[in-house]
């Protein structure tokens, strides 16, 4: 492996481990569903790092920054649904019973992580910045973006599954007192990477 593709390797794995939303679900659906009930939330995380990159190669990132308009609507959306699943998960850790089996649907796992992503205007901005220092103008760029892309998913699949264990363990080892608690977290957690990104200004704005 070139120099290149080991910093990119770095930075991406110093990106991913640092909790945000995608990480925050993993450890919470480890937590309530186990390992089986995380997949479909990783799946969905790493289908956002696709979509996000493929939205960078192309160019949106750059008009996203330039356009007040689509970056209010996208970052308002994505202040919206944080909140929203928030306030979720801190009220299905206080009525385990009544939200849990709603919560744990595949289907319903693998959309809000997925949607958790695209809505957040940081992803876009983050590969639209990150992803030319790592391409050489002098090859073909798609080429070089599809083995970014599989490497960054790779790490992404990797930490979130990694959180997802440590959800897992603690409902194993604490029982259904730790999975509360760590749920109230997730929620709180959840609800304050919101609360930042409503105070995110464009650059340049």
């Amino acid at each position: 492996m070139d120099l290149m593709l080991a910093g990119f390797l770095l930075t991406a794995l110093a990106a991913i481990a640092t909790p945000g939303p995608t990480v925050l679900l993993a450890l919470g659906n480890g937590a309530r569903g186990g390992m089986r009930g995380a997949v479909p939330g990783i799946m969905g995380a790493a289908l956002s790092d696709i979509l996000l990159i493929t939205a960078a190669s192309l160019g949106l990132g750059a008009v996203l920054s330039a356009s007040a308009l689509l970056f209010g609507l996208v970052k308002w959306a994505g202040v919206a649904y944080l909140a929203y699943l928030g306030l979720r998960l801190i009220r299905g850790a206080a009525q385990p019973g009544a939200m849990e089996s709603a919560q744990q649907e595949p289907a319903t796992v693998f959309c809000r992580s997925f949607l958790v992503a695209v809505t957040n205007p940081k992803g876009y901005l983050f590969f639209a910045a990150l992803l030319p220092q790592f391409i050489d103008p002098t090859q073909p760029a798609a080429r070089q973006y599809l083995v970014l892309a599989a490497l960054f998913v790779a790490t992404d699949l990797l930490v979130m599954s990694l959180y997802a264990a440590v959800g897992t363990c603690s409902r194993h080892q604490g029982g259904r007192v730790a999975t509360q608690w760590l749920g109230r977290f997730c929620g709180l957690a959840m609800i304050g990477v919101a609360g930042s990104l409503a105070l995110m200004r464009r650059a340049g704005a």
